[in-house]
């Protein structure tokens, strides 16, 4: 289901994202090794590492502030497919389902743009609209409904619309884009700090170099 709901950008920055988790891990157990064993040549790949992940974090970030009316446009995409074919008995989409009912109840939001975009889903079509996203309810009496469709009180016609669900105003687009903006600084402070501490792992890793090729100096008998 991720693979065929996926951008082809999504799925790059999915697998870069894998690979420096694994270059993190291999890189935190090369720098111990070198540090107990006081080997340069595993002290020296351990600083080459944390700048290559330094160099790809501060890359991605440029990307993603450049390309960021792209990024947007390639997860709308995905987001109005969510939509469309979201059915709470699928369970090969479940995982991509509940994280887009999180989004829609934490940040209290309904569809991308705004909850017309369900009108679009297959179920709610065949059902005349006289079903809603749970996850979209601001109604008190769906709270403790995670996920799914709730029914809405059949008018006398026997269907609705959109506008007859008791759902938020807020699309989600607009909800995530207030989430970040007021989120910017925890999220800069949090970036700035992790960069530090790269930054002090290079600076530690090149002052144990230094210090081992002292020792190694002066353990030379001098002729």
């Amino acid at each position: 289901a991720l693979t065929e709901m996926s951008s082809p950008s999504l799925k790059t920055a999915a697998y870069v994202l894998i690979g420096v988790g694994a270059l993190t891990m291999l890189m935190g157990f090369l720098g111990c090794i070198g540090a107990v064993n006081e080997i340069r040549c595993l002290l020296g790949l351990y600083f080459t590492c944390l700048m290559v992940i330094l160099i790809s974090q501060v890359s991605a970030g440029l990307v993603i502030y450049f390309q960021k009316e792209m990024l947007k446009e390639e997860v709308s995409h995905i987001v109005e497919n969510l939509i469309e074919d979201y059915d709470p008995l699928k369970d090969d989409q479940r995982n991509l389902q509940d994280v887009w009912d999180y989004v829609q109840r934490q940040i209290a939001c309904c569809g991308w743009t705004g909850a017309k975009d369900w009108e679009n889903n297959r179920i709610l079509i065949n059902q005349s609209m006289t079903e809603y996203p749970c996850s979209c309810s601001n109604s008190s009496k769906d709270l403790q409904v995670d996920s799914g469709f709730c029914n809405l009180d059949v008018p006398v016609n026997g269907t609705a619309t959109y506008a007859d669900w008791p759902v938020h105003e807020q699309g989600c687009m607009d909800g995530v884009e207030k989430w970040l903006k007021d989120n910017l600084g925890v999220i800069l402070g949090v970036c700035t700090g992790v960069a530090v501490i790269e930054l002090l792992g290079m600076i530690l890793s090149v002052s144990l170099c230094k210090n081992i090729h002292s020792e190694d100096y002066t353990k030379v008998p001098k002729s």
